[in-house]
């Protein structure tokens, strides 16, 4: 039984309902949400070999969904919001290729889930939602592919791993993710400029910048259009070692004054309601990487998460504070452009990562500068000697392990 079954309507003595019963009712289903369950799951599809194969969901309606691969053997999970299953008897034993068993149910944050065993090591080629049409229902469509090479630790299996090894002396290895990607196209302006894009473009011309020195190791998370899960990000940067962390992205999130850079930290609880809301959207797809503890003593993991990711922070505010000082000669900065948030992808406890927002595609001041190549390359110029100045003054060892910095106050 719904809701809407349970509501009840004051009728008059001649035994119709009032004009006003009937228009508040209206306005109820006009306005109130689609209730979470109301998409049902009606078909499961899998095609293809042991190379490629193809896992097809069929729906009643039009969802947001996230994928990851994960664990030994591994596993292909699906996360829908709550949805309803209606498939066949034999749906399940209808395998093939790349799939040799999938489960599905709720978790317990209230979301579906679909957990698919793979018969080898793979990574996702293409995952996206076709819109239902007509009598079509709508579907999600993930293109699986064998991998050869699984990495050392496939508990960290990051999206690709750079081939070239962490180079030895004092040469600092920095990743720069630039967020969304293939399916994920992130915000997109009024006048269709896409995230994805934006900051795509911006993290080449950074690795740019700081190729040029030879004084960097500088890897991107990716350097094409394709989706990566926020996990998969994290991995990617513990798998390479890094020394430093920087997620870049380009949001439509205040009004259209709103304008400049701005860098976030990691925080317990945001540095303001504006910090969280944004993080909350940032977050919604994915789930929080790390290491794993699985097998220690949880007290013990806790205190020792603690300790590495507060000496993290620290240095990543450090690095804040000197991206601030050296973007702010040659480009706008917001009001507050050191905040605080819990971002998913700031989480690796052991790497300083920075989130930064390089401007708003809602004003139209900041998607022309984040368009231009100029603005680019003076931005991406001024990131570089930020982080000579970082590296400079906190004194990162070649093992990837920070060293105390000084208790300079920090915003």
């Amino acid at each position: 039984m719904n809701r809407w079954s349970r509501l009840s309507i004051q009728v008059p003595w001649w035994g119709f309902p009032s004009l006003g019963s009937m228009v508040f009712v209206l306005l109820l289903a006009m306005f109130s949400p689609v209730q979470a369950n109301s998409v049902t799951v009606t078909g499961v599809r899998i095609g293809g070999d042991d190379v490629n194969t193809r896992f097809v969901l069929d729906l009643s309606g039009d969802v947001v969904f996230s994928t990851v691969i994960q664990g030994v053997p591994p596993r292909l999970v699906v996360e829908l919001p709550e949805v309803r299953f209606d498939l066949p008897q034999n749906a399940r034993s209808n395998v093939r290729g790349l799939v040799k068993e999938f489960r599905y149910g709720i978790n317990n944050k209230g979301k579906s889930i679909v957990s698919i065993d793979l018969s080898s090591t793979a990574s996702i080629k293409k995952a996206e939602l076709i819109p239902k049409k007509g009598s079509r229902p709508s579907r999600v469509v993930i293109d699986l592919v064998a991998t050869v090479d699984a990495p050392k630790n496939p508990e960290l299996k990051p999206a690709s791993v750079d081939a070239n090894p962490r180079p030895s002396g004092a040469v600092r290895t920095v990743v720069i993710d630039p967020g969304h990607g293939g399916v994920d196209p992130g915000a997109i302006s009024p006048r269709k400029t896409q995230e994805k894009d934006v900051v795509l473009e911006f993290g080449k011309a950074l690795r740019d910048a700081l190729s040029q020195s030879g004084a960097y190791r500088v890897v991107m998370t990716r350097d094409t259009d394709v989706f990566l899960s926020l996990r998969d990000r994290v991995a990617f940067a513990r798998q390479n070692q890094a020394d430093l962390f920087i997620a870049l992205h380009a949001d439509i999130f205040r009004g259209q004054t709103a304008r400049g850079l701005t860098v976030y930290t990691l925080s317990d609880t945001a540095s303001d309601a504006e910090a969280e809301a944004l993080a909350q959207k940032e977050n919604r797809a994915d789930i929080i990487g790390g290491i794993d503890l699985e097998h220690a003593n949880e007290e013990v993991a806790d205190v020792l998460i603690d300790l590495v990711q507060r000496e993290s922070k620290n240095h990543a505010k450090l690095f804040s504070m000197k991206v601030v000082a050296e973007v702010k000669k040659v480009a706008s900065v917001t009001g507050k452009p050191i905040r605080s948030a819990g971002f998913v992808v700031l989480k690796a406890p052991d790497i300083p990562s920075v989130l930064i927002e390089l401007g708003f595609l809602s004003s139209r001041e900041d998607e022309a500068l984040l368009l231009s190549q100029e603005w680019k390359d003076k931005t991406a110029d001024a990131f570089a000697k930020a982080i000579d100045a970082y590296f400079a003054a906190n004194a990162v060892l070649t093992t990837g392990t920070p060293e105390p910095i000084d208790a300079a106050p920090l915003p």
